[in-house]
C-alpha cells in the first residue's frame, strides 16, 4: 500500500508541474491575489460582479474587491449602504496587482488545488511509511522530509504570487518541485524490487549522474529562458512572443547549445545499456522523452509556440529528469544488490 501511495503522491505532483506550466503560458500566475484563498473565497468568483463593489450587498471578513483599481479587504461582516464607506475597508498590503480575469482565476485555483491533493496523499503515504519501521527506518525519514518539503513548496508559492511573480522565486520554486520529484523517486527505488537481468555498470552509473546535473542546469536556464519571453507577453501583448523570437538573446542560445550535450550524454546513457545488455529498460523512456523535449522546443521557436508546447516542453523536461533519476538510483541499487551476494559468497567460503 506504501509503493501505491508513492506512485499516486508522483502522479499528482507531475500534475502540479503541468498545471504550473499552463498557469505561466497562459500568464494566469497572479489569477487570485491572496493564498491560499483566492479573493477570500474557498471557491473563486467566476465573474467581475463578485468581485466589484454594489450597494445592499452582503460582505463578508476577508473578502476582497477590486476598487478604484485597488484591492480592498472587507474588515468585518457587513452589508454595504448607497454609498462606498471606507471604514469597512483595508487596503491590500501584499502586492498591488488588481486586475481580474475569470479564465486566470480558474487555472491558478485548479493548480492550488492540485497542490493541496498532492499534500493529502503525500501525508497519507508518509502514515503508511510507519508500518515499514522495522524493515527500513530510511523510508519514514525520507517520506516525513517530503512532507515537511511539500508545505515549505506550498509558503514558497504564497511569497511567488506576493512577490508578483519574482522570477528568482519562480525558478526556486521549480526546483523545489524537482527536489520532491526526486525524494518520491528515490523512495520507489528503495521500495523496488532487483530484478537479476539489472547489471552494474560505473560508466552508466556515472554517465546518469552527470546527466542528471546537465538537465538540472538546462532547465534552471530554460525557466529564465521562459522568464525573458513572459517580460515581453507581459509589456507588449501576444505580438511580444515575435518580438522575442526576433532577438532572444545569448542565454536561449546558451541554452540551445547546451541541448546538445544534453542529448549527446543521454544518447550515450542509452547505447552503453543497450550495447552491454544491463537490464535497464527504462533508458527506452528516457529516449522517448528527450526526442519529444527537443521536438517541442523547435516548434516553439520555429512556428510561433503553437498552444501547449510551452507546458509540454516543461513537463517534458521535468519526466526525462525523473526518468534519469529513476535508472540511476535502479543501477545504484544493482550494485548494492552484487556487493551483498558477493559478501555472502566470501562468508559462506570462508
Amino acid at each position: 500500500m506504501y509503493r501505491t501511495w508513492v506512485k499516486i503522491s508522483l502522479t499528482i505532483i507531475y500534475l502540479v508541474i503541468i498545471a504550473g506550466g499552463v498557469v505561466r503560458m497562459t500568464g494566469s500566475g497572479m489569477g487570485c491575489p491572496d493564498w491560499p484563498k483566492c479573493f477570500g473565497y474557498y471557491i473563486p468568483p467566476t465573474s467581475e460582479e463578485e468581485i466589484t463593489w454594489a450597494e445592499n450587498e452582503d460582505y463578508f471578513k476577508g473578502q476582497i474587491i477590486v476598487y478604484e483599481e485597488k484591492l480592498k479587504v472587507a474588515q468585518t461582516n457587513f452589508t454595504s449602504g448607497n454609498e462606498f464607506n471606507q471604514d469597512n475597508w483595508k487596503k491590500y498590503e501584499k502586492h498591488s496587482y488588481s486586475t481580474f480575469n475569470a479564465t486566470h482565476t480558474w487555472i491558478e485555483y485548479i493548480n492550488r488545488l492540485l497542490g493541496a491533493l498532492s499534500g493529502l496523499a503525500i501525508l497519507i503515504m508518509t502514515i503508511f511509511s510507519i508500518g515499514l519501521w522495522k524493515k527500513n527506518k530510511r523510508i519514514i525519514y525520507i517520506s516525513v522530509f517530503t512532507l515537511l518539503l511539500l508545505l515549505f513548496q506550498a509558503w514558497l508559492g504564497a511569497t511567488v504570487v506576493y512577490s508578483e511573480l519574482l522570477p528568482a522565486r519562480i525558478t526556486i520554486h521549480m526546483v523545489v518541485a524537482l527536489l520532491i520529484v526526486a525524494l518520491l523517486i528515490y523512495l520507489l527505488s528503495l521500495t523496488a524490487p532487483h530484478k537479476k537481468e539489472r547489471k552494474y555498470n560505473k560508466t552508466l552509473a556515472r554517465l546518469l549522474f552527470f546527466g542528471l546535473i546537465l538537465s538540472l542546469i538546462q532547465i534552471i536556464m530554460g525557466t529564465q529562458v521562459r522568464q525573458s519571453v513572459d517580460d515581453l507577453v507581459r509589456q507588449m501583448g501576444s505580438p511580444g512572443k515575435l518580438a522575442w523570437i526576433d532577438d532572444p538573446g545569448l542565454l536561449f542560445y546558451a541554452h540551445r547549445s547546451f541541448s546538445i550535450l544534453v542529448v549527446l550524454v543521454n544518447v550515450m546513457i542509452w547505447w552503453l545499456n543497450k550495447s552491454k545488455n544491463l537490464g535497464f529498460s527504462w533508458t527506452n523512456a528516457l529516449m522517448i522523452f528527450i526526442g519529444l523535449e527537443v521536438l517541442s522546443g523547435m516548434l516553439m521557436y520555429y512556428l510561433d509556440f503553437p498552444f501547449g508546447t510551452q507546458a509540454s516542453h516543461l513537463i517534458l523536461a521535468a519526466l526525462m529528469f525523473g526518468t534519469q533519476m529513476y535508472i540511476w538510483l535502479l543501477v545504484i541499487k544493482s550494485k548494492n544488490f552484487t556487493l551483498e551476494n558477493k559478501n555472502r559468497v566470501d562468508r559462506q567460503l570462508s
